[in-house]
């Protein structure tokens, strides 16, 4: 009778696994099929699911041309606004990590006034809606000169990388045993030296998941790119906007430049999976 219900039990669970994963996937697979249909095709109702596949909605988005053959589409510098986003994302995702991992281990280390309260108001930039902070931005970094600059744009992702950054590194530092720190403080080595050569080591495959989901997180932030950006430094986020004009939506078109924007997300997810799973369950187990 027991093994009955276990077996129930695995069906009924992998009945409900393959559900979520259907609902979950099929929003992706709407659109990869999308991006390889014609604009006929794309809006044809009922919905074609047989149809002569063609990647010319690729080579528009990845080319640039103005037109292409006899359908039309707009020229969105799509390549460029890509590279913007690469430089900008790594560029954020590297500050915070220089700030942030630091920040977190005095956080998880050391005991001074009004540390939890400083904890907590860095983590409400993470929580806040970004309408709340984007008009302020704007007029000061237009009074600075930051706006429509790499740097400007690095500085505005802090608010959504580094409040991540240091809390979720707070978590992995505290989960080491301060007992490793006190013995390598005895075997002579300075604070440096043992948050250099014992802590960061233990850490890294914490460090490499938040590195990866602070850059996932900036990559798909929409607002501050749209309205921090100028054309010349725009995210490639904000620049899927490019295929909607007055008279039509490319729908074909916009669909393959979201399916190749999701590109950097999926690869990091795949090659430094075994880190980010490493990351994600450390210090789950004690004892």
């Amino acid at each position: 009778m027991g093994n009955e219900k276990l077996t129930l039990g695995k069906v009924l669970s992998a009945i409900g696994l393959v559900l979520i994963m259907s609902w979950t996937i099929f929003p992706l697979y709407w659109v990869f099929n999308m991006s390889i249909q014609t604009p006929i095709d794309v809006i044809s109702y009922p919905p074609k699911f047989y149809y002569d596949a063609t990647l010319e909605n690729y080579s528009v988005v990845l080319i640039g041309k103005a037109w292409l053959g006899k359908y039309e589409t707009v020229q969105t510098d799509f390549p460029r606004y890509y590279l913007n986003s690469l430089i900008v994302c790594s560029g954020a995702v590297a500050i915070s990590m220089l700030l942030g991992v630091p920040a977190a281990y005095s956080l998880a280390r050391f005991a001074f006034r009004g540390k939890e309260n400083f904890a907590f108001t860095l983590l409400s930039f993470r929580f806040a809606p970004g309408l709340i902070v984007i008009i302020p931005l704007f007029v000061i970094f237009r009074r600075l000169g930051l706006y429509g600059t790499y740097y400007g744009m690095m500085l505005a992702y802090q608010l959504i990388t580094l409040p991540f950054s240091v809390w979720l590194m707070r978590g992995f530092f505290e989960d080491i045993p301060i007992e490793l720190e006190h013995a390598a403080r005895i075997d002579g080595y300075s604070w440096w030296g043992v948050f250099r050569k014992v802590n960061l080591p233990l850490v890294a495959p914490g460090i490499a998941a938040t590195a990866i989901l602070s850059f996932i997180f900036a990559w798909n932030e929409f607002l501050f790119g749209y309205v921090l950006s100028s054309d010349i430094t725009r995210p490639v986020t904000p620049s899927l906007m490019g295929f909607i004009s007055y008279e039509q939506v490319l729908w074909g078109q916009m669909a393959a430049a979201a399916i190749i924007t999701l590109l950097p997300s999926v690869v990091l997810a795949i090659f430094i999976q075994k880190y980010l799973v490493r990351g994600l369950t450390f210090g789950a187990v004690k004892g």
